[in-house]
């Protein structure tokens, strides 16, 4: 018995080393200067034949590399190449969920509709093999958002490269995550009922729901409280204004209705998320300085009398319009999906945005809408080295090739099980 005991540890044990996540690099104690890349410092300006050096986890020079000053640390030649700063994947629901098909796996979503005192960050997953692939992509910060209920609960911002989750996380409840009623509805197909789309006659009802929640809130916390009430509790930074709401909504009226309710509930620090149709009402969000995150362009348009291409062409019209306007994740296989961010980023650039513009959706854009652009997003001196060099284009598959990636000034590695079995499968053909 004792001996099976012990082979059975041991077993697990090794079992867990072969699958856990690689072990965090360690705190930068060598300093780095990356010299003669194409520096593309993620807030539209570009550097050729740049020099990026930095120290102790900041950038501590950012210019051209015919400045005459000393190259500190290990020197990096990267002629030809190109330095970019970390991507960031916004609406992600990355290290709360591992394997679709087992429920077991999946931590995205709680029991119960209004939650805003669920915590996503104390659920993250460092050890998911999911993250590990996100990196060789430059994909290297994310914000870890809730799914599901009318308030699915508090999202948090983490880094890719950390033993748990206090590590991990560079900003710890960031925003309260609202899913915004529709005003259309299907009847379930399963229990005898018309599946055709038709108008929702809850859909007043359901944001009443919402408003009259909010307002009980607000006068909880004006109150003389005698018994804490956690999800009330969990409102008091949306309005002291220092929280963010993110308003997960589509359909120009839906979109009008959200603002409306939020300016009676004195809320005014709130985020589109999704925003089908959002520019046919770009004004509204102008004139309320509302962000933008909207989705993929690789989806059908919302209404059949649509562009066809509208969906592809989003990004810069609401650019255009005066919007900052960050991009995200949704939809089918979101998380395994999250790696393909700066390929999605490259088809707005294809469709209207330059590639710099396309660049900023997944850095400054999104860093500014997360409120982090103070210490990341951009390669700016004082910021933290979240940075990596590509072979090429980084928002082309063909050229986004990592040679180095850096987390805090933390070197990286990009080995992961997939690029394992690549190597594996290649060999095996050239031979």
């Amino acid at each position: 018995m004792k001996n099976t005991i012990l082979y059975s540890l041991v077993y697990f044990l090794f079992i867990g080393n072969i699958l856990a996540q690689q072990t965090p690099a360690p705190k930068q104690t060598n300093d780095y200067s990356i010299e003669g890349a194409t520096a593309h410092l993620g807030n539209g300006q570009i550097i050729e034949n740049s020099l990026i050096m930095f120290s102790k986890g900041k950038i501590s020079f950012v210019g051209s590399a015919n400045t005459r000053i000393a190259r500190t640390g290990t020197v990096i030649k990267a002629k030809g190449k190109h330095v970019y700063p970390g991507f960031i994947a916004a609406n992600s629901s990355l290290g709360l969920a591992e394997i679709d098909a087992v429920r077991a796996t999946k931590d995205y979503d709680e029991v119960g509709s209004m939650l805003p005192h669920i915590r996503t960050i104390i659920a993250y997953n460092t050890e998911s093999k999911i993250i590990e692939t996100m990196r060789p992509n430059g994909v290297l910060m994310a914000q870890v958002t809730p799914r599901g209920g009318s308030i699915s609960g508090t999202s948090s911002v983490v880094q890719f490269d950390a033993w748990n989750w206090e590590d991990a996380s560079i900003k710890t409840d960031d925003a309260i995550h609202l899913n915004w009623p529709s005003n259309f509805s299907r009847g379930r197909w399963w229990l005898g009922e018309d599946p055709a789309l038709k108008p929702n006659k809850n859909y007043v009802k359901n944001i009443t729901k919402i408003k009259e929640y909010f307002f009980k809130a607000k006068r909880y916390l004006n109150s003389k409280k005698t018994n804490k009430n956690l999800p009330y509790e969990a409102l008091k930074n949306v309005f002291k204004g220092t929280q963010k709401v993110f308003i997960h909504v589509n359909g120009k009226n839906r979109i009008t209705d959200a603002i409306n309710l939020f300016h009676e509930l004195t809320i005014k620090n709130i985020v589109i998320v999704g925003g089908a149709e959002a520019e046919k009402v770009a004004p509204l969000l102008k004139s309320n300085n509302i962000p933008v995150v909207i989705e993929r362009a690789h989806r059908l348009p919302s209404s059949e009398d649509e562009d066809y291409d509208l969906p592809f062409r989003s990004a810069k019209t609401l650019t255009d319009a005066g919007l900052l306007v960050g991009l995200g994740m949704n939809g089918s296989m979101e998380r395994m999906s999250t790696r393909n961010l700066p390929f999605y980023a490259g088809t707005y650039a294809a469709y209207g945005l330059t590639k710099e513009q396309a660049l900023q959706l997944i850095t400054l854009n999104n860093a500014k809408i997360l409120g982090i652009d103070k210490f990341t997003g951009s390669l700016e001196v004082g910021k933290d080295a979240t940075l990596f060099i590509s072979e090429g284009d980084a928002l082309d598959m063909r050229g986004n090739i990592l040679l180095n990636a850096f987390i805090q000034g933390r070197k990286l590695s990009l080995e992961t099980h997939q690029t394992k079995l690549w190597k594996r499968y290649t060999n095996k053909y050239k031979n």
